[in-house]
């Protein structure tokens, strides 16, 4: 497993902005999913519509502290739970920018290249609903 980390710089004032996207089912799939549900520590995300192939992932919320970050677990990698992704917010001692840290997991090279590209687009995603 390589471990991948991307730093996306936003324009957020306050944590709780960054956090209402990230840490509950509504905010989430504002831009990460078409569709996501949440029950207990469950995420259930959906892309796709009701007419079109669909993809369906679970990821159980391993850790969370609020307005910091949250980890999570997809289910297809329950064998292997040092395989988590993370959203994290940092804040820059300097100057006070926020960021927001996606930390994910791939399991070679090629796999690496592609996840970056789905977080990429994600995150552009997440720019344009929100401004960050």
């Amino acid at each position: 497993m390589q471990k991948l980390t991307i730093e996306y710089p936003t324009t957020a004032k306050s944590p709780k902005i960054i956090w209402d996207l990230i840490s509950n089912a509504a905010g989430l799939q504002k831009w990460l999913a078409d569709i996501v549900t949440e029950e207990d520590d469950l995420l259930t995300f959906t892309w796709g519509h009701p007419w079109t192939e669909r993809d369906t992932k679970q990821s159980r919320v391993l850790k969370k502290e609020k307005q910091l970050y949250i980890r999570m677990l997809w289910d297809y990698h329950e064998d292997t739970p040092d395989a988590y992704w993370e959203m994290r917010i940092d804040k820059s001692d300097l100057t006070g920018q926020l960021t927001l840290s996606i930390t994910d997991f791939a399991a070679d090279d090629d796999e690496e290249a592609d996840l970056r590209g789905i977080w990429d687009d994600n995150l552009e995603r997440l720019h344009r609903i929100s401004g960050l």
